[in-house]
């Protein structure tokens, strides 16, 4: 196993330590580990790239970790009452729907890379989840938050499936 799924894989056992310490209103401990956990993404990806260690697996589990890290803050804000949960349901309606799009392009042995724009979404959102930890209470910026999740998930699954149109053509 290479050194950068091992990192992947040590931000997936950071998310049921950091869903802990927050339910527990350990807020600086919790906002610690979910920053370090979000840390291991751009660390993972620089070290796959750099050192040549991309592998099929770690293609795999570098994205559903950041999805699941992203989702289980998520719902524990609906929880809490800080987000509502339509948000994270256009959240989650755009994984699925991206994650589909993938999966017919795969079968015309295409593959649809990354796009900036869903590598931005992912940046503001995990920006948005931490600074919510600490400042969920704060109304406004709550609201700010949510507006900018939402944005750029809905742009980023646009994007991707307005670039990509043409992988509906030959679906029987």
């Amino acid at each position: 196993m290479t050194t950068a799924n091992k990192i992947t894989l040590v931000r997936i056992v950071l998310i049921p330590i950091f869903l802990v310490l927050a339910y527990l209103d350990l807020t600086w401990w919790a906002l610690a580990v979910y920053i370090i956990a979000c840390i291991s993404d751009t660390v993972d990806g620089y070290i796959a790239r750099h050192y040549k260690q991309v592998t099929d697996f770690g293609k795999f589990i570098d994205p559903l970790a950041d999805k699941m890290l992203v989702l289980a803050a998520m719902v524990f804000f609906v929880e809490k009452g800080v987000m509502p949960g339509w948000s994270v349901a256009v959240v989650l309606f755009r994984e699925f729907a991206v994650s589909g799009l993938r999966m017919i392009a795969v079968e015309q042995q295409r593959v649809i890379a990354a796009a900036w724009s869903g590598k931005i979404k992912t940046f503001v959102t995990m920006i948005g989840l931490g600074v919510l930890l600490v400042y969920g209470d704060v109304t406004v910026l709550k609201w700010i938050v949510v507006g900018l999740i939402v944005a750029t998930t809905v742009y980023s699954g646009a994007e991707y499936f307005i670039k990509n149109h043409d992988v509906f053509k030959d679906v029987k």
